[in-house]
């Protein structure tokens, strides 16, 4: 319970904070500031969903003294180090009145010259954000799971559950991981995800109801690892990887995934049967993901570099790590027949290879016009790459391009789309560098990323305290049903139905 008390002692020193703010006024004179703004998160000329909660922020100014903030016709005080909270009912409101429409927020800050102001403004799309986003926090390790949990939280307001969590204080006879949450279109009464190390296997949620199944098999490379869940069928496809870490002595990014050997598999719930879809020594097939008609399925696939030849398998693991910038991935698709259950041939969607740049995490967007991309310089767990930004392929007109406004010099990766396709959640690390925080672009008609905005919190300085990363954020149109004390009882409870294997 020690996180806990952590957290509510950090709140409590927020409640005596607020206690603190001034009354609220607009200064009767002032000069136009000649200085940029600078408040943190930037919530500077962005793109809200009309149902976004508060943006709260801090003013950086080390010269003034007093800070006062507007937005519509609302005017916050701001407390003695800076922070603006909005009032939440007029907040809603105030965005409520004016969806499809810009506003100016006009920040005051009082230095020894006088009261000077700044102004940005503030856009209100038409379009809301799906209601829920669910994350695992995790810290920024590279071996051990600690505690770990995955979590929802309502993004009309502030309010953040448990999904699941693994341990509210470390216990090492239970120690396991949890990762890859998926959920079928957007509902969460059909959702899984996976159970690594004590208790192991992939819980798989269907109508309240969690079942937990062991994908694997000696023909399986490992266990099935990066899921998407069909639109409309229980039927799952999976890759199985042999994932490896790689740590640089010299390298401004620390640490490189690889992965050795992975295939495409293919799992139909009901049945309870596996089958390989892609099985090949020579490519590395990972990250699939299905259209909105469920149809086609894309995925990431990387040709295996020139290995010498009869090089033993002993060797494969060093040979891997020595060449871990020439692996590179496109983005592919393959042809889905339901009434058959059959695959088509690769088509090659996107080429990134052959100008020596990789892609991973191809989304669709449920309109089914774009594919949403990482693109990086090398490999495929762009989380961790400086270089990685988000790119699109327009799948009416072919052309392909960067989300320039979206983007940052620091990693941007993992992301889903909202259910309507206007909004982006992305994972970021242009904070600090070192968390990924959970980051929100609005995606307008024309197929234009806008700018992203750091998903708010009650207080500006909640990630500043909370030491994890936000990793693999979803939208739902729901909150997750299933209690955490039913999910955790059949992580711990239930032994796992094995898959019947399907050549």
């Amino acid at each position: 319970m020690k996180k806990l008390l952590l957290y509510s002692t950090l709140y409590t020193l927020f409640s005596v904070v607020l206690a603190c703010q001034r009354t609220a006024s607009v200064p009767a004179s002032y000069a136009e500031a000649t200085d940029s703004l600078a408040i943190w998160p930037d919530y500077t000329d962005v793109t809200l969903p009309p149902n976004i909660a508060p943006c709260n922020f801090r003013v950086v100014d080390d010269v003034a003294d007093e800070f006062v903030a507007t937005l519509g016709d609302m005017v916050v005080a701001a407390t003695d180090d800076g922070v603006v909270q909005w009032d939440s009912v007029a907040w809603r409101q105030t965005l409520a009145a004016n969806r499809g429409k810009s506003l100016a927020m006009h920040i005051f800050s009082h230095r020894p010259t006088g009261w000077v102001r700044h102004e940005t403004t503030i856009t209100v799309a038409d379009e809301d954000i799906d209601r829920y986003l669910s994350y695992r926090l995790i810290e920024p390790g590279y071996e051990l799971y600690r505690q770990l949990g995955l979590y929802q939280r309502d993004l009309t307001n502030f309010d953040e559950e448990p999904i699941v969590e693994n341990n509210r204080e470390f216990e090492g006879e239970h120690n396991h991981c949890l990762n890859c949450h998926n959920y079928q279109s957007y509902d969460t009464r059909r959702f899984l995800f996976h159970i690594r190390g004590m208790h192991g296997g992939t819980m798989i949620v269907r109508d309240g109801v969690p079942t937990k199944v062991a994908i694997k098999h000696d023909s399986i490379l490992g266990t099935g690892v990066y899921p998407t869940w069909h639109p409309t069928e229980d039927l799952i496809v999976f890759s199985t990887n042999q994932t490896g870490q790689t740590f640089h002595q010299y390298h401004r990014e620390r640490i490189e995934v690889l992965d050795k050997k992975s295939d495409l598999l293919f799992y139909d719930i009901e049945r309870n049967e596996v089958k390989h879809i892609l099985r090949t020594d020579s490519a590395l097939e990972t990250f699939p993901c299905w259209t909105p008609k469920g149809d086609r399925l894309f995925y990431c696939e990387a040709k295996m570099p020139p290995m010498p030849a009869e090089m033993p398998d002993s060797m494969l693991t060093p040979w891997m790590v020595a060449h871990w910038d020439s692996l590179l991935y496109d983005v592919k698709s393959l042809a889905f027949d339901l009434r058959t259950r059959s695959f088509g041939a690769p088509r090659t969607e996107v080429s990134l290879a052959k100008d020596g740049f990789s892609a991973s995490v191809p989304r669709v967007s449920p309109d089914g016009r774009y594919v949403l991309f990482t693109r990086g310089r090398y490999g495929q767990f762009h989380i961790w790459h400086l270089d990685a930004d988000l790119w699109v392929k327009d799948l009416e007109t072919d052309s392909c391009y960067a989300l320039t406004a979206t983007n940052s010099p620091d990693a941007d990766s993992y992301h889903t789309w909202s259910s309507n396709s206007r909004w982006i959640v992305l994972a970021s690390r242009r904070d600090d560098g070192n968390f990924s925080r959970a980051f929100i672009a609005y995606f307008d008609k024309n197929g234009v990323g806008h700018k992203a905005f750091m998903l708010p919190q009650e207080h500006p300085d909640h990630n500043t305290y909370r030491m994890r990363s936000y990793n693999v954020p979803e939208l739902t149109r729901t909150a997750v049903p299933t209690t955490h004390q039913q999910l955790r009882n059949a992580v711990y409870d239930q032994e796992a139905r094995v898959a019947t294997y399907k050549e």
